[in-house]
């Protein structure tokens, strides 16, 4: 049976009675297949496994005092009842009082450049609040072991170099990108998408293959012809589609085993990302 804890208090008493190696999940909350899947790599490696439900104020823009934020979906029941049936073994649901007592905290784990780019770029000081957050997740659990999707790839690199950089003394899981049968990315936000939205944001997904297929036959990516397909689909608005190492974040100019294509779009209000690894990785 889940355990649920709304409380510091709680999740330290459930955390205390857990036995074995512990995984980590990490959400926000309005689970998918894509949280599935992590739950279950954990769930696989782990004795024990824990999940957060907490939608972050941090990471959004004014702090959380945006449409964003006020939107984002919550249905905290039909979660837990997932997470149950997926064998969690604690579930930790703060409120924001309970995880920023004293409001905005004084003292922010900063992302520092590599927070600034892509993403970052588009939403300021929103990496800062994930740093943040996740950071204490890992000092209240002291999970073993934190699973992260590779669809969020800024954030995973930023992740993975936080617990490098800082000493946790954890080891951070990246977990495939899980799709619909139409290709999407699984997200929290597809919900928001009408049918003809969600139809419009699969040139997304297409591009991100047609230049994986590119980089596979060593031909030219033609990233800027890739970029206006983007920016002329019907209901698209590209925020940004780049080449980039996947473990630093920074442009690159040479396709190697390391290349990410990552993208951001806006469909319906909706803004989505996406990534394609462009190589297979060394053996």
């Amino acid at each position: 049976m889940t355990v649920l804890a709304r409380s510091i208090a709680q999740l330290r008493s459930a955390v205390a009675s857990l036995e074995g190696s512990v995984g980590l999940v990490p959400t926000m909350g309005a689970l998918h297949d894509g949280h599935g899947q992590l739950i279950s790599k954990a769930a696989a490696e782990n004795t024990s496994v824990v999940v957060s439900i907490f939608v972050n104020p941090l990471q959004f823009t004014d702090l959380g005092d945006c449409a964003d934020f006020r939107d984002y979906p919550r249905d905290l029941r039909a979660d837990l009842d997932r997470v149950e049936r997926l064998g969690v073994d604690v579930v930790f649901a703060p409120s924001e009082e309970e995880m920023y007592p004293g409001g905005v905290p004084q003292v922010w784990v900063r992302a520092g450049e590599m927070g600034e780019r892509l993403e970052g770029a588009a939403r300021p000081g929103h990496f800062d609040g994930v740093t943040t957050v996740v950071a204490k997740l890992f000092q209240l659990i002291q999970p073993d072991r934190a699973y992260f999707g590779e669809k969020d790839a800024q954030q995973l690199a930023i992740i993975q170099r936080m617990v490098a950089d800082l000493n946790f003394p954890l080891a951070i899981r990246p977990v495939p990108i899980i799709r619909g049968k139409d290709g999407l990315a699984e997200s929290s936000r597809n919900q928001h998408l009408t049918p003809e939205a969600r139809e419009q944001a699969l040139v997304l997904p297409h591009t991100l293959a047609a230049l994986r297929e590119r980089a596979a036959a060593g031909r030219p990516l033609e990233l800027e012809s890739a970029r206006a397909q983007l920016r002329g689909a019907p209901g698209v608005e590209l925020d940004h589609l780049e080449i980039v190492d996947a473990a630093t974040l920074l442009p690159v100019d040479e396709v190697g085993a390391g290349a990410l294509a990552v993208a951001a779009i806006h469909v319906g209000g909706t803004r989505l990302i996406d990534n394609a690894r462009l190589l297979p990785p060394l053996s």
